[in-house]
C-alpha cells in the first residue's frame, strides 16, 4: 500500500508544461583552449541545467522567454553569469572559464530554503566536491569527506564503520541526509556506519552547528548531507561510469557501475557496486581478526522535469555483512583468539561457558581469508522515496515522502551461528512540505513542516533485546527568512517540534530446549525476565537561529550566527536495558531524561585572494541536559559486569560546554600555475559542567569522544602536458598530525589517553582522453606511507582489551598500517541506444 501511495504522489506531482516559444542553447566550455567536462550550465529561474561532456559540449532545451541568465560553474574555476538574448530557436554560446581556488562561490542547498552561495550563508558550512571525494583513497566515503572538512571527524569501529562527528558531537546529534531524506538506522549503535553506496556520492555538504530550525531534533550538532550522482545532461545519450579499485592493506576490492541518460524531460540512472575486504593489518597487531566485510549496493533514479519544476523517484538497496571484533587474545603471544562457547548468562542449558582469556588461537589462514566468520553482523537497508518541486505563482512548493526499512542482525552465538542475538527491524516514514514565497523587498520567506513516523520491533528469533519495541511520531513546523541587500545578508527563523514515543511491555524467558532467551507473552513469563515496562513519553521544544554575513570586499566576507538547538532523547538513552552484542556493551537508560537544548555562537571570516585563500571560524556551544555514557560501578567503585566480556554503561545527564574552531589557509600563486599548498587546523574542547566535576580533570571534568587538535597539510602540483591523450597529471604529498589527547573521560576507565602521531600520504593522479567521448582517471595513493603504529582517539577498537599489561607494551587494537590504493574510473559517453 505504501508503495502504491508513493507512485501516486510521484505521478500526481508532474505538472503540465507551459505554452510559448521554447529555445535551445548549445555550445562548448573551455579553459585556456582546453575543453572542460563536468561544468554545470544552469538557466537561472527556469530550473534547467546540464553538465558538459568530455569534449566540453553542452545542450539545454526548453528555455522559455526571449532572454535568460546562464550560470556556468565548476569547482576550481571562476563562475560566470551571462545574459543571453535569443535570436532564433537554436542558439550557440561558447564560454571560457578561468581557474580559481575559491570556495566562497560554491552553492549549497542544505539548511536553506533556496540554493545559496557559502559566502552569503551565516551558518558555518563546508562543501566537499565529487573530485575531492574521488581523489581520496579511504575505507569509506565518510572518511573521504573527513579528509576535506576540518571540524568533521568519524568515530570508527574498524575500516568499514565510520560514524560522523561534528565539533565533538555525534550519534543522534548529527543528522545524516541522503538525497534530502533522513537516514534512520539506529544511529545510537556503535558498530555500524552510514548505509549507502560509497562510490556514487557526487557532493557532500556539512553544517557545523545546530540546524534544528530546518530539520528538528537530531540536528543539534549539525547535518551531513550526501548527494548521489544523477543525470545532468540533456543530450539523449547513454552515459556509463565504471570504477574499480584495489587496496593492499586489507585486500579491498571494489567495483561500481552507473548507467544514465538524460533528455529534455525524462532522465534515469541505474547504479550498482560491491566491495569486499579481509582483515586489515598494522605493525603492532598484525591482521586484526573480525574486521573484514562484504558489501553490495543497488539503486535506481527516475526523473521528470518541465520549465515549471521536477519530480524524482528513487529506490536504494544496501546489504553489508561484516565481522564483529572483540579483541580477545592470548596473553603471552598477543595472537587473536576466537569464541567457541556461549557467554555466561546467554544460555541456560549448555554446561560450558566462554572464558574470554582462554580461547583457541585464530589460525593464519583464517586471518588472511576473505571468508567472514559466522559471528558477524548483517545489515540491510531499503529506501523508496520521492521528491517534487514546482512553481506556484511567483513562488514554489517542495514536497517529499520517503519510506525506509533497516534490518540489523548480529550473530553472536558460536554454538548456533545461524541464530541472531540481536535482530532489530526499524521502519521509518519521512515527510516534508515547504512553500517558498515570492521575493519581496529583497526578502525570501519560507514556511514548512517535516517529521517522521517510526516503528521498531525485535524479531521473534532474537535472543538479546537492548531496546524495547516502540513507535514514534515526530512533527515540526518552521518559518525561515533571508534578507539580502548590497553587501549584507541576514537569515534566520523559528521552529516548534513535538515528538511522542510509546514503548511496549516485554518479557523474556529461557527456552527449555535451546537454553536461549526469547520473547514470551505475559501469561508465560513466570520465572522469566521483565526488561521493559510500557511507557508513553512526549517531548517538545522551540529552536531557531539568526545570523548575518557582510562582504568586506569581493574577496573577503565575515559571518556570525547564533542558534538554539533541540534534541529529544533517543530510545537507547531513555529505555535501553540489555546487551548490544556488536558493541559489546550492556546499555542502561533512564525514562526521566529531559530534551537537550543548545545555544551555539559562531563567528568566522573567509577570504579568496588571487594568490591565497583563508578561513577562520570559532564557536562556543552550551548544552543543557547533555546525555552521555558512563561506566556503571558498584558501591566500591568497581565496574559492573552483567555479561562477561561486555562493558556496562549507564546513561547520565548534565550540562556541558564545548568550544573550539578551525582554520584553513591555502597558497595558489598565479605565476606558478598548478601549485597548491593547503593547510587545515581544527580543535575542540568539551567540559562536563556538573559542579561536582569542576576541578576533577580526567576524573569527570572532560566529555567523551572529543578529538584532539589536528593539523593537515598538503602540497600538490598539477601538470597539463600538451601531448595527448594526457590531460593532467597531479602529484600530491600530505601530512596529517594529531596531538596527544590528555583531556579525556577517564572516570571508571570510560576512556584512556592517546598519544600524538603523524601520518604521511602520497599520491599521483592523471586524467586521460583515450578516445573521443571517453576518459579515464587513474590514481595511485599510499596512505600511512611510513607504516606508523597509532591509535586514533575516536577509534573504539583501542578499548577492546582484557588485560592490564602486555609483553609488547601495547594495549588495545591499533589502526590500519600502510595502505596502497590503485583506483581507475572510466567515463564513457556517446553510447547511443538502438
Amino acid at each position: 500500500m505504501k508503495l502504491k501511495i508513493l507512485f501516486v504522489v510521484f505521478f500526481a506531482g508532474i505538472a503540465s508544461t507551459g505554452a510559448g516559444q521554447k529555445h535551445i542553447l548549445t555550445g562548448r566550455v573551455s579553459s585556456q583552449g582546453e575543453p572542460l567536462e563536468s561544468v554545470t550550465v544552469t538557466v537561472m529561474g527556469a530550473r534547467l541545467a546540464t553538465i558538459t561532456a568530455a569534449n566540453g559540449d553542452y545542450r539545454v532545451e526548453g528555455i522559455p522567454g526571449d532572454t535568460c541568465v546562464v550560470l556556468i560553474s565548476r569547482i576550481g574555476f571562476l563562475s560566470r553569469h551571462i545574459r543571453v538574448a535569443f535570436t532564433d530557436e537554436r542558439n550557440i554560446l561558447n564560454i571560457g572559464l578561468e581557474k580559481d581556488a575559491s570556495t566562497l562561490n560554491q552553492v549549497v542547498v542544505t539548511g536553506v530554503s533556496r540554493a545559496t552561495r557559502i559566502r552569503e550563508n551565516p551558518l558555518a558550512m563546508v562543501s566537499v566536491s565529487s573530485r575531492e571525494i574521488e581523489q581520496t583513497s579511504s575505507a569509506n566515503v565518510i572518511d573521504a569527506i573527513a579528509a576535506h572538512a576540518p571540524g568533521f571527524e568519524a568515530v570508527k569501529t574498524g575500516p568499514n564503520v565510520s560514524k560522523p562527528f561534528i565539533n565533538g558531537l555525534g550519534y543522534n546529534r548529527v543528522l545524516t541526509l541522503y538525497d534530502g531524506l533522513r537516514v534512520e538506522t539506529q544511529q545510537w549503535g556503535d558498530e555500524h556506519g552510514v548505509p549507502g553506496d560509497d562510490y556514487i556520492i557526487e557532493r557532500a555538504e556539512i553544517i557545523k552547528g545546530p540546524a534544528s530550525l530546518m530539520y528538528g531534533s537530531d540536528a543539534i550538532a549539525g547535518v551531513l548531507s550526501l548527494f548521489p550522482a544523477v543525470p545532468h545532461t540533456q543530450d539523449g545519450i547513454l552515459h556509463a561510469r565504471f570504477l574499480s579499485e584495489y587496496q593492499t592493506n586489507n585486500g579491498l576490492i571494489g567495483n561500481s557501475l552507473m548507467l544514465s541518460r538524460g533528455a529534455a524531460h525524462w532522465s534515469w540512472a541505474l547504479r550498482g557496486s560491491e566491495r569486499i575486504a579481509r582483515n586489515y593489518t598494522n605493525p603492532v597487531d598484525g591482521r586484526v581478526y573480525l574486521t573484514g566485510f562484504k558489501m553490495a549496493n543497488a539503486s535506481a533514479f527516475l526523473g521528470y522535469k518541465t520549465e515549471k519544476g521536477y519530480s524524482h523517484l528513487n529506490v536504494t538497496y544496501y546489504d553489508n555483512r561484516q565481522g564483529i571484533p572483540d579483541g580477545s587474545r592470548d596473553s603471552l603471544t598477543r595472537r587473536f583468539t576466537y569464541q567457541v562457547y556461549e557467554s555466561e548468562g546467554e544460555n541456560t542449558v549448555q554446561p560450558r561457558v566462554d572464558d574470554i582469556k582462554n580461547r583457541p588461537l585464530v589460525t593464519q589462514n583464517r586471518l588472511n581469508s576473505y571468508a567472514l566468520s559466522p559471528l558477524s553482523q548483517h545489515i540491510q537497508d531499503y529506501r523508496l522515496y520521492t521528491d517534487h518541486s514546482y512553481k506556484l505563482g511567483q513562488g514554489d512548493i517542495k514536497a517529499s515522502l520517503g519510506a525506509e526499512e533497516n534490518l540489523r542482525r548480529e550473530f553472536n552465538h558460536p554454538t548456533e551461528p545461524a541464530r541472531p542475538g540481536e535482530y532489530i527491524i526499524l521502519k521509518t516514514l519521512d515527510y516534508g512540505l515547504r512553500y517558498n514565497a515570492p521575493n519581496f523587498s529583497n526578502t525570501d520567506l519560507s514556511v514548512g513542516a517535516n517529521g517522521m513516523y517510526q516503528g521498531n520491533s525485535s524479531d521473534r528469533t532474537a535472543t538479546d533485546f537492548p531496546i524495547p519495541d516502540y513507535r514514534l511520531f515526530d512533527i515540526g513546523a518552521y518559518v525561515y527568512g533571508k534578507w539580502k541587500h548590497d553587501r549584507w545578508t541576514l537569515a534566520g527563523g523559528i521552529r516548534y517540534d513535538h515528538r511522542s514515543e510509546k514503548g511496549d511491555d516485554m518479557y523474556s524467558k529461557a527456552d527449555p530446549v535451546t537454553g536461549f532467551y526469547r520473547q514470551v507473552p505475559v501469561g508465560d513469563s513466570a520465572g522469566g525476565l521483565h526488561p521493559f515496562s510500557p511507557f508513553v513519553l512526549h517531548f517538545q521544544g522551540v529552536s531557531g537561529s539568526i545570523g548575518a554575513t557582510y562582504q568586506l570586499s569581493e574577496q573577503v566576507s565575515v559571518k556570525a550566527n547564533i542558534a538554539r538547538g533541540y534534541r529529544s532523547p533517543n530510545i537507547t538513552e531513555i529505555a535501553s536495558n540489555g546487551l548490544d552484542p556488536g558493541a559489546h556493551i550492556y546499555y542502561k537508560g533512564n525514562l526521566d531524561f529531559k530534551p537537550e537544548f543548545s545555544l551555539q555562537e559562531d563567528i568566522g571570516i573567509t577570504g579568496e585572494l588571487p594568490d591565497l585563500s583563508f578561513g577562520i571560524s570559532v564557536f562556543s556551544n552550551y548544552i543543557q541536559n547533555y546525555i552521555y555514557e558512563d561506566q556503571e560501578v558498584d558501591r566500591n567503585g568497581n565496574p559492573v559486569v552483567i555479561i562477561p566480556g561486555n562493558r556496562t554503561l549507564q546513561f547520565q545527564q548534565t550540562n556541558a560546554q564545548l568550544y573550539g574552531g578551525d582554520a584553513e589557509f591555502a597558497i595558489h600563486p598565479r605565476n606558478w600555475a598548478g601549485f597548491h599548498l593547503d593547510n587545515a587546523f581544527s580543535c575542540v574542547y568539551g567540559f562536563n559542567r556538573n559542579p561536582s566535576y569542576g576541578k576533577a580533570g580526567v576524573e569527570g571534568e572532560y566529555l567523551p569522544f572529543i578529538p584532539p587538535p589536528r593539523l593537515r597539510s598538503a602540497v600538490s602540483y598539477e601538470l597539463t602536458p600538451r601531448q595527448k591523450p594526457v590531460r593532467t597529471v597531479t602529484f600530491k604529498l600530505e601530512m596529517d598530525h594529531s596531538w596527544a589527547q590528555d583531556r579525556y573521560l577517564g572516570l571508571f576507565g570510560t576512556e584512556t589517553p592517546t598519544a600524538a602521531y603523524t601520518l604521511f600520504n602520497a599520491s599521483v593522479h592523471t586524467d586521460l582522453n583515450y578516445t573521443k567521448g571517453k576518459t579515464i582517471q587513474v590514481q595511485l595513493q599510499a596512505n600511512n606511507l611510513l607504516n606508523t603504529a597509532y591509535q586514533n582517539h575516536l577509534s573504539r577498537l583501542q578499548y577492546f582489551e582484557y588485560y592490564t599489561a602486555s609483553p609488547n607494551g601495547h594495549l588495545g587494537i591499533y589502526d590500519m598500517g600502510r595502505n596502497i590504493c590503485l583506483k581507475m574510473i572510466w567515463n564513457l559517453a556517446n553510447i547511443r541506444p538502438h
